[in-house]
């Protein structure tokens, strides 16, 4: 009877987990349907769109953490002392009303909480899904990078320029302006790429994770340095197309690879060359021999209780 009483009393009261995910779903519940109504519909400011790879990556990120719940139960409780000033400072970062603050106390709470339940072995154990999480938070940081890329974008409007004049037409190159038969074309930052490549690291990062190529430095390495080649050689093109339609008045080409679907097709192409670019590195770099893998199996997610393979991420 006692027994019988004591089940009671426990399934009355809410496990922890439970009220934590509900607490969590209350206060950033909203948030996240902005940040996903925002990408999708581009309503959200110019400098949050460039995260919009979080629609891919938060998802795969709660994925990778539920197939690690056993490990995590498996953890001994244990509070770390960090956790009590990320979790401060995170809600005063909510409290604040500003939406970039309140967007970065989303993965820093996470983190805190991983501290205060489980202390440093939870936060290990969670490290790659909230780094996903926190490379996917929409900040100003797009706005502070775009100073520093100037030469990119004059480089990228010097070789389009090049490569129209082979085809006889009438281009002046001026910094980051192209007059194409007296036709203006700016290449600015977001013209020139710089999201596209925050989308195609981001993706890199989770293919090399999902495929175990993170186990080879070399690998890892040469993987991301085509990243960012795929990335110059593809804007160059998309950028020479643009500036071709607009200078030969082919609006309609012009919005359909600018602004409609066009553009997507064309990211969803260079997103594509991704894993051609794996298959490639795997079929001509051999792996490490301290840190052997078979190169062509994809690495199973988490059939062992949630822990990641071991990396680099």
């Amino acid at each position: 009877m006692v027994a019988t009483r004591q089940s009671l009393k426990s399934f009355q009261r809410p496990p922890l987990t439970a009220l934590i995910l509900g607490l969590l779903a209350v206060l950033y519940g909203p948030l996240l349907w902005h940040w996903v109504d925002g990408w999708l519909t581009k309503s959200i400011s110019i400098q949050h769109e460039y995260f919009s790879h979080g629609l891919l990556g938060i998802p795969f990120a709660a994925y990778l953490a539920w197939g690690k719940r056993q490990s995590w139960q498996r953890l001994e409780p244990r509070l770390h002392w960090l956790s009590l000033p990320l979790l401060g400072l995170a809600f005063g970062l909510y409290s604040s009303g500003l939406s970039d603050l309140m967007n970065l106390s989303l993965p820093l709470l996470l983190t805190g909480l991983c501290l205060a339940l489980k202390g440093w072995p939870g936060l290990r154990l969670e490290a790659f899904p909230l780094l996903l999480l926190a490379l996917a938070t929409p900040t100003q940081l797009p706005y502070l990078i775009e100073p520093y890329i100037l030469p990119l974008q004059q480089f990228i409007a010097a070789t389009a320029g090049v490569l129209l004049q082979q085809f006889g037409m009438d281009v002046q190159v001026n910094q980051i302006y192209l007059a194409v038969n007296g036709q203006l074309v700016e290449v600015a930052p977001h013209c020139a790429g710089l999201k596209m490549l925050f989308t195609s690291l981001y993706m890199g990062l989770i293919l090399a994770y999902w495929t175990g190529l993170n186990r080879s430095r070399l690998r890892t390495g040469l993987f991301f340095i085509g990243i960012v080649g795929i990335s110059i050689v593809g804007n160059i093109i998309r950028n020479t197309l643009l500036a071709f339609f607009h200078g030969s008045g082919q609006r309609s080409a012009f919005d359909w690879l600018h602004e409609s679907w066009g553009g997507d097709l064309y990211s969803a192409a260079m997103l594509g060359s991704l894993i051609v670019l794996i298959r490639a590195i795997e079929h001509a770099v051999p792996p490490s021999l301290n840190l052997a893998a078979p190169a062509s199996s994809m690495a199973e997610p988490d059939r062992t209780g949630g822990q990641p393979p071991r990396g680099y991420f």
